[in-house]
């Protein structure tokens, strides 16, 4: 730049003036170009020092202002530009939606920041975190997302910058005051509907009168756009009951989320869905969503083919002796010949299709049974929220985080050896034909479950095709699945018996093993988590499988051997909206 006065321009001159004594003032607080070798030989601790020292330190003002004058930066270099931009939208639908949508070319390709279309309000790519709070927030999103190296350089820096930052973060995202002064406000409006004069709250709805006066109403149509232009058409206003009732349950059966969702539209619909138990009733008995395609027995081999006539052998003897054994239990006898015939204990073989409808009139029996229980008191819709069942239309995963001993460097002396955080992540994606796949990686799930197919799992089959971009597959393993029966947990480790509705919510998996003759189980249990206790309106819904055992059975030696469960955490259920709208 050059140093020539320029009368042209008094102003500019004046600047030059007053930039340069800002540099020589400050110029004993940093670094001379004599000192150019040292400070290269200390990059390293410089920029630690950096790292840790506030924004308001006035040492590092000159080096954050003025990058180009000597020093470091104080906050952390941008990622790299090669990176896709895309993976870190979806990596922040993982932490806090939990759904992933399907890849978008558009974002990916032009590079630009644009957010992946369906991924969330947000359309710009987001900004590297500046304040103490802002670390805090992305330390939190990270702690979520099981970078668990991440989230402690966050909450570092953070404590760093603030340590009481902790309590903004509870100000901010917990704000018990306000919520309890702005309910008590609103109390006196609608009791008093003056201003605060009043002093007796309004006693709210329960969610079941609000329901109910919803009854009379009818559906409106929209408002017109200009005023004193007549309503636009709403054919759908005029339709009988019964056909709208049909319409709805149709929809039910396509997706029961979309179908939840007509409450939204107006309180017509959200008196429908919440009283039409005839449509509940066809979600619980049918096998889209309900507990119809609940399977109790396996319906497939390990590896997908077909029950073979050795299973349904196996199958059949294990029946019988199960009736014998009930027999013997009840203590009921063999006086004759008649009776000897009449509980006859020989195994039954039937054919697929004889099994399949068996066990389909089981089911819906079953159903019947548990709907008149004190525990759903009989609703179908309090037995469709309730009552344990696998979900297709996404899949579950479990993120792990270890520590693992390092070793330091052999040219550096430190008073500690470094500690290694290894993060790795097991999916499980279940289907509706009996089948599972199971895939153990180290791969984020943003990279995993777009590929978490059947499709891709037969295209890399035995390492095959590893050019591919779906190659984090090829560890993949096929299984099936099916619900626990009443006699395999049915006794609690206190010897008592557990009643149907406790034992429905045990999953056993059955997938291949890293060799032939090796098979693996794992038992795991359905559970709730979200917000609420339980029971409450608000929480989430069988998205979590707990552990309870993990084996591995050699099929040369017919041996069982039993893994430990230290370092092994429950899958979480993720909506992945590429799976389709069956989950297929």
């Amino acid at each position: 730049m050059s140093t020539s006065g320029d009368p042209a321009n008094p102003d500019l001159e004046s600047f030059r003036e007053q930039w340069r004594a800002e540099v020589r003032a400050r110029q004993p607080a940093t670094a001379g170009p004599s000192n150019q070798p040292q400070h290269q030989q200390q990059h390293h601790n410089h920029h630690q020092h950096n790292r840790a020292t506030p924004p308001s330190s006035a040492a590092g003002g000159a080096t954050s202002s003025h990058p180009r004058l000597g020093g470091h930066p104080r906050s952390q270099p941008p990622p790299p530009t090669h990176k896709p931009p895309v993976l870190k939208d979806y990596e922040d639908d993982y932490v806090q939606p939990r759904t992933f949508d399907e890849p978008a070319a558009a974002a990916s390709a032009g590079g630009d920041g644009d957010a992946v279309p369906g991924s969330g309000p947000s359309t710009a790519t987001p900004k590297e975190p500046v304040s103490a709070l802002e670390h805090y927030e992305k330390a939190v999103e990270r702690e979520a997302a099981g970078s668990l190296g991440d989230s402690l350089r966050l909450y570092r820096k953070a404590f760093r910058m603030d340590d009481r930052v902790d309590q903004q973060y509870k100000n901010k995202h917990f704000p018990k005051v306000a919520a309890k002064a702005a309910a008590a406000s609103q109390g006196q409006l609608v009791a008093g509907g003056a201003g605060p004069s009043s002093t007796t709250p309004a006693k709210p709805l329960t969610m079941k009168e609000l329901i109910r006066s919803f009854a009379g109403l009818a559906i409106e149509p929209a408002q017109p756009e200009i005023e004193g232009m007549p309503q636009p058409p709403c054919p759908i206003a005029s339709l009988p009951d019964e056909i709208l009732v049909h319409i709805l349950q149709d929809v039910a059966v396509l997706d029961v989320g979309d179908y939840v969702r007509l409450t939204r539209v107006c309180k017509r619909f959200a008196f429908l869905v919440a009283t039409e138990d005839r449509i509940w009733r066809r979600i619980c008995l049918g096998s889209e969503w309900g507990f119809g395609g609940m399977y109790n027995h396996w319906q497939l081999g390990i590896s997908g083919e077909p029950l073979s006539m050795e299973d349904l052998l196996r199958e059949a003897e294990a029946e019988a002796e199960a009736r014998a054994q009930a027999r013997a239990e009840s203590g009921a006898g063999v006086s004759s010949e008649d009776d000897e015939e009449e509980f006859d204990d020989g195994p039954i073989i039937l054919t697929l299709g004889e099994r399949s409808e068996k066990h389909a009139q089981e089911r819906a029996a079953t159903t019947l049974s548990l709907f008149r229980s004190s525990v759903y008191n009989s609703s179908w819709q309090r037995m469709f929220r309730l009552r344990p069942r696998v979900r297709f239309g996404g899949c579950y995963i479990s993120t792990v985080n270890y520590l693992r001993p390092g070793q330091g460097a052999t040219t550096q002396y430190t008073w500690a050896s470094p500690v290694h955080i290894v993060t790795y992540y097991r999916y499980l994606r279940f289907f509706r034909d009996g089948s599972v796949l199971s895939l153990l990686t180290t791969n984020e799930p943003a990279d995993v479950v777009h590929h978490l197919t059947k499709e891709k799992a037969a295209l890399h089959t035995k390492n095959a095709n590893p050019h591919l971009p779906g190659s984090v597959m090829q560890s993949v393993l096929k299984g099936r699945w099916r619900l626990a029966e009443a006699d395999e947990s049915g006794i609690t480790a206190s010897g008592s018996k557990l009643s149907p509705t406790d034992i429905e919510g045990d999953v056993v998996v059955e997938t291949e093993g890293v060799m032939p003759k090796y098979i693996y189980r794992m038992d795991l249990s359905l559970r709730s988590s979200g917000g609420g206790s339980k029971g409450a309106v608000g929480m989430s819904r069988n998205n979590k499988l707990v552990w309870r055992g993990f084996y591995s059975y050699d099929r040369l030696t017919d041996d069982w051997a039993e893994f430990t469960l230290k370092n092994y955490k429950p899958f979480f259920y993720s909506r992945v909206k590429s799976y389709g709208v069956m989950g297929e």
